[in-house]
């Protein structure tokens, strides 16, 4: 299958998820990804602010920047690229690009991310054999995962089936090394 047919697939799985399974699924995600130990030893982690049928990560985002983390969020460039910017509390955002929240915080740069001691990403699939994400089709985050050392914790957030058998991969794709899933938690990937 093409990667535009398993997103419109994968999409349309989500679309059909009551927003009652999709609260409960980002709260699952929040404390898996809060108990992981690169995470809770994180002095900088950056995310992403969920939108539509993304697994929500509102509350992540804001328990990370409650307990003291300096929490990045993505603000999109023109030319489809990331650059980052902090996360200080729900009033500090505003809309952005495709309807999402972004900071309204001084830019800090594309480069921003390396600096990051754990990194939080959008996914609608992952290959569980590869560690190959599967995500909307821009190649925003697998420009911004270019930048991020090998040692560095990749999170793809996704919902229980989204972690599959393999994917179908570009050169550009860039892999994660974890997934978090409501109902499994926290796994190693690749």
């Amino acid at each position: 299958m093409h990667k535009s047919q398993l997103r419109a697939k994968l999409s349309g799985a989500r679309a059909e998820m009551s927003d009652a399974m999709r609260t409960e699924a980002g709260r699952a995600l929040r404390d898996a990804v809060l108990d992981l130990p690169q995470v809770r030893m994180a002095g900088t982690v950056a995310a992403y602010y969920s939108v539509g049928t993304e697994p929500d990560t509102r509350g992540l985002v804001y328990a990370l920047w409650k307990r003291g983390t300096y929490v990045l969020l993505p603000v999109m460039l023109p030319d489809g690229d990331l650059d980052w910017a902090s996360y200080e509390g729900p009033a500090s955002l505003v809309p952005g690009r495709h309807g999402l929240l972004e900071p309204a915080e001084p830019l800090r740069g594309v480069a921003a991310v390396a600096r990051a001691d754990a990194v939080i990403v959008p996914a609608l699939a992952v290959a569980r054999s590869t560690g190959v994400r599967l995500g909307r089709g821009a190649g925003c985050y697998d420009r911004a995962l270019a930048r991020v050392g090998g040692q560095i914790p990749v999170i793809a957030l996704l919902y229980d089936d989204e972690l599959v058998d393999s994917l179908p991969a570009d050169p550009h794709d860039r892999q994660v090394t974890h997934v978090a899933r409501p109902s499994h938690g926290i796994s190693a990937v690749s």
